[in-house]
């Protein structure tokens, strides 16, 4: 349940007054549910003709304040009534403390892990690899028995033959930070790893606090180095942004790295919380960054000539890519970024364009406001496919391996809010299906294409590394 856009500014300013709220009575709240909702999201909070209670997934913002208001105002143009009219602000406040306490109490047992899933054209074997791990953030492969994993907490791990190495590799760098949605992030190899063994990295690089400061600041920082015998050694800085870009929030750093065909690195930034500055050519923020593999700029990058605008911008106008891939077939980098309240966003990256943010957007602020009534305009590029509500869109990668040859050239899409895996066939610049391919294990984080062609999937509450093959393929 959420808000939509057209309702009244000023009924979420007497909506932020309402006080905490407080355990509500929960037989009321049942008696209520079970008179005036349960025809709609079923006598067990299953769903039915309206969503479900018990999979964690509140598609217009979750809170007991942002419930209460849904309901009391209900959604104009959806099928969710306002009951205002019907139930008291009491009555409303006891039956989403009974719905809020159901969905808290079914993620306390989730669901048993599957071992088989069926999709469209292939039946899918799950493996879980490991679960140790305290949130993994990224995976690379050196080859089919080697790869090297990260932990937003900080530590880069191997990964041998599936299993993750209980020792973790030794002198990364320590200012590291890890609180909400900063941390050790992407790793990716360099494409010649094997001739020099450059391993990159991005984390959120946190300062020394100053004296005047209540938090220190942080920002998105690309390194590169090499392991030997443990050992993260000979490091390079190749991206880092001036001190007076760095901010106390810890959200929207991006961090996704990729290559393209002619051995250009692309790394995205997040507008760190200051959405206008994803517009601002002097600022990293909300940005998505081309260099070449040492830290030099191109000498054709788009703006390396502009004066004030920082040379490593490739592109601007993006809100928090999360996702970057390079597709197997036109060598083209795609994007994909979270949006606010609505917009998440697949995108086809090119030279010097705006993607918008937060000029043009499909998406709404999470306190209901509006942020800009347009979702377009002159000069600015639209989504090749957006996601409202949001899915929490993060990682992607193009399938381009043997196993599922099915899914040729398909994008493999993960999403954190609605905890699945999807698959997107893609012609031109444009989606034509979208398949989900696995559901309700967990928040998806990373997806990646193993040298071995298996699927590798990234899970995070549980932390998990999962391995997908194929049972059967109905399609050959």
């Amino acid at each position: 349940m959420n808000f939509l856009a057209g309702i009244n500014v000023a009924l979420f300013a007497f909506v932020i007054a309402i006080p905490t709220m407080v355990q509500a009575d929960a037989g009321e709240g049942r008696e209520i549910y079970q008179k005036h909702c349960a025809e709609c999201h079923g006598a067990e909070l299953q769903g039915g003709l309206g969503s479900s209670f018990l999979d964690h997934v509140w598609n217009y913002g979750e809170g007991p304040r942002t419930i209460w208001m849904t309901v009391k105002y209900g959604i104009p143009n959806l099928e969710m009534p306002a009951w205002k009219d019907v139930l008291s602000d009491g009555e409303i406040k006891s039956v989403v403390g009974f719905i809020v306490a159901q969905d808290k109490n079914s993620a306390l047992v989730p669901p048993p892990m599957p071992e088989q899933v069926k999709t469209e054209i292939y039946g899918l074997a799950l493996e879980v690899l490991d679960d140790s791990l305290d949130e993994p953030w990224s995976i690379a492969f050196i080859n089919k028995t080697q790869a090297l994993v990260t932990d937003k907490t900080g530590k880069l791990y191997q990964m041998l033959n599936g299993k993750i190495q209980k020792d973790f590799i030794r002198g990364l760098p320590q200012d590291i930070t890890n609180i909400n949605q900063a941390g050790l992030l992407d790793v990716v190899l360099d494409p010649d790893y094997a001739d020099n063994g450059w391993i990159y990295l991005s984390y959120s690089q946190e300062l020394a606090k100053a004296k005047d400061e209540k938090r220190a600041r942080a920002m998105t920082r690309i390194i590169r180095g090499r392991i030997k015998d443990g050992n993260w050694i000979d490091q390079q800085i190749l991206f880092e942004a001036p001190e007076e870009f760095y901010s106390t929030t810890r959200h929207h750093f991006g961090s996704r790295i990729v290559f393209d065909e002619q051995g250009y690195l692309y790394f995205s930034v997040g507008d760190r919380g200051a959405k206008e500055q994803a517009q601002d050519m002097s600022r990293p923020n909300g940005k998505i960054h081309r260099i070449h593999k040492d830290g030099s700029i191109p000498k054709d990058n788009p703006f390396l000539n502009q004066r004030g605008a920082i040379p490593s911008i490739f592109s601007f106008g993006h809100r928090n890519p999360q996702g970057l891939a390079t597709h197997p077939v036109t060598k083209e980098v795609w994007s994909t970024e979270h949006g606010p309240m609505g917009g998440d966003e697949l995108n086809h990256i090119r030279s010097a364009k705006n993607f918008g943010w937060p000029e043009i957007t499909y998406g709404i602020n999470y306190d209901g406001n509006i942020i800009s009534a347009f979702t377009e305009k002159d000069g600015m590029e639209q989504p090749v496919h957006h996601w409202t509500p949001s899915i929490a869109v993060c990682d992607i990668n193009f399938y381009a391996g043997d196993l599922f040859s099915g899914w040729k050239n398909n994008l493999l899409v993960t999403s954190l809010k609605y905890r699945d895996l999807r698959r997107l066939v893609i012609e031109g610049d444009k989606v034509v299906h979208e398949e989900v391919l696995l559901r309700g294990i967990g928040r998806m984080r990373s997806v990646t294409v193993g040298p071995d062609g298996a699927i590798y999937v990234l899970v995070n509450e549980p932390s998990l590394i999962l391995r997908l093959t194929p049972i059967v393929d109905n399609k050959d």
